[in-house]
């Protein structure tokens, strides 16, 4: 069951920040989509980094202007990240054994090509065992 790509359940139009952008606009993109991490890319779709709402959480309690700097000095630039050919069981392992939320998807040039979440295996995972849904169908359609 896990053994299929994760392109098959990673979503493809992906929020992202650059690391020129300043923190305090990429924090209400973050409040207004409901997101709690973003993919970092240049401008040439590379994957730089991730911006985590607890990295900048972490930078306010350290910066008294940490709405002004960049996402580029805020930014975690040590990012596990997964290909599209990667197993749905792989992203499973690294979510549990990490406890990671979000985990970028990048093709061989380091482009980024989507993200898979936890709630992306989970549904997956739901599917694969129950065609329909069992409770609150107008939610999980």
């Amino acid at each position: 069951m896990m053994n299929e790509e994760v392109r098959t359940i990673m979503t493809t139009d992906v929020v992202t920040a650059h690391p020129f952008q300043s923190v305090g606009d990429v924090a209400k993109v973050m409040l207004r989509q409901q997101l709690q991490q973003l993919p970092v890319v240049d401008a040439t779709g590379h994957l730089v980094g991730l911006i985590t709402s607890y990295d900048m959480w972490r930078d306010v309690r350290r910066n008294r202007n940490s709405e002004n700097r960049t996402v580029g000095e805020v930014m975690n630039t040590h990012v596990v990240k997964l290909t599209p050919k990667d197993k749905v069981g792989t992203a499973a392992e690294l979510f549990m054994d990490r406890r990671f939320k979000t985990l970028p998807v990048v093709n061989l040039r380091g482009e980024l090509k989507g993200v898979v979440t936890a709630f992306d295996v989970i549904r997956y995972s739901l599917r694969k065992e129950y065609r329909e849904p069992i409770l609150y169908r107008e939610v999980l359609l």
